[in-house]
């Protein structure tokens, strides 16, 4: 099987390419090429599975129809620009999360047999004044540019997967915490920078009250998500392919306190706070309580402590210099 991962040098993607990469199956099939791709060229993750690494425009539709060839058995979309520059760079947004998404489409329409296509969405599909808890069947009604461009990538998977063209699942996903590497353009940027910059010694700036709440999830379980969605049949999807994923909610103070007891006092006083009006206005939208019996239904793990999170940031990902200083 000849598997597509599109967001490939992302902090998701990687995560995903490693465990497919180790596994060097998919759902019981052998993957016999796992391909990469992303604007920038991926890293190839170790295991016995042979993984090709491509750069491209995921807006082109040439490159993509290249990149998903006749023999492409699965494809996880990954590839999009985050909240903040999609808000901020309006077409550049719409080129890469709409466009993108469906040229991912249009490639796997053409195939030889509708092949599945997980599509990584967001929780930035809800906004306005609506109930909470947040249910299965509530009406989206985002509040951001993002939001809206995941929205319309849903709408596609359905109506692809309603003709026959593909076997799609979209996933929203909540704030994947704790995300490696350097801060993006994303307004949940922040949620991971306080927990991951005092890990490594550095002040890290937190531009919302500490009362705000989240919902969050964990890389770990983010992946098994990918992963369970892909082995599910469609049938347990039905006519709606979009599906609100589990997380925990988490205040700013109770991540906090969580990086206290992991770590220590002294790392944990490296988070200043510091507000930023623009951040905290886009924050203050989002909503932090939701009720995703569907997807609990199906099978989905949930993650349930923060601790955890920050358990498993050092343990995935910190680098053995600040192991060695948090042990000291």
């Amino acid at each position: 099987m000849r598997v597509v991962i599109t967001g490939g040098a992302g902090f998701v993607g990687q995560k995903l390419a490693q465990a497919l990469a180790k596994a060097g199956t998919l759902d019981g099939a052998k993957i016999g090429e796992l391909v990469l791709f992303d604007v920038v060229e991926p890293k190839k993750p170790a295991g016995a599975v042979k993984v090709t690494a491509k750069t491209g425009d995921i807006a082109d539709r040439a490159t993509v129809e290249a990149l998903i060839g006749h023999d492409t058995g699965a494809v996880f979309h990954l590839a999009a620009i985050v909240s903040g520059q999609a808000e901020a760079e309006f077409d550049t947004g719409m080129a890469i999360n709409l466009d993108g998404t469906r040229w991912v489409l249009e490639a796997c329409r053409r195939l030889p047999k509708p092949v599945k296509v997980i599509f990584t969405s967001s929780v930035a599909v809800y906004g306005g004044d609506i109930p909470t808890p947040i249910s299965d069947d509530i009406n989206l009604l985002p509040q951001t540019s993002y939001g809206a461009q995941k929205v319309m990538g849903e709408m596609l998977i359905n109506d692809f997967s309603r003709k026959g063209f593909i076997d799609g699942r979209a996933l929203r996903l909540p704030t994947v915490v704790v995300r490696p590497g350097r801060p993006n353009r994303a307004a949940s940027t922040w949620v991971s920078s306080i927990i991951r910059e005092p890990l490594q010694g550095q002040e890290a700036i937190c531009p919302v009250d500490d009362t705000i709440r989240m919902w969050c999830a964990s890389p770990r379980t983010v992946v098994k998500s990918l992963l369970h969605a892909y082995a599910l049949p469609a049938k347990a999807f039905g006519a709606n392919r979009g599906l609100m994923l589990p997380g925990f909610v988490v205040s700013v103070r109770e991540m906090v306190e969580s990086l206290k007891r992991v770590a220590g006092a002294n790392v944990a006083a490296r988070i200043k706070f510091q507000k930023d009006p623009v951040i905290a206005a886009i924050v203050d939208r989002w909503h932090a309580d939701f009720a995703p019996k569907r997807a609990v239904a199906m099978g989905f793990e949930t993650d349930t402590s923060m601790d955890d999170l920050v358990r498993w940031f050092v343990e995935d990902d910190l680098a053995p210099e600040h192991r060695a200083a948090l042990a000291a």
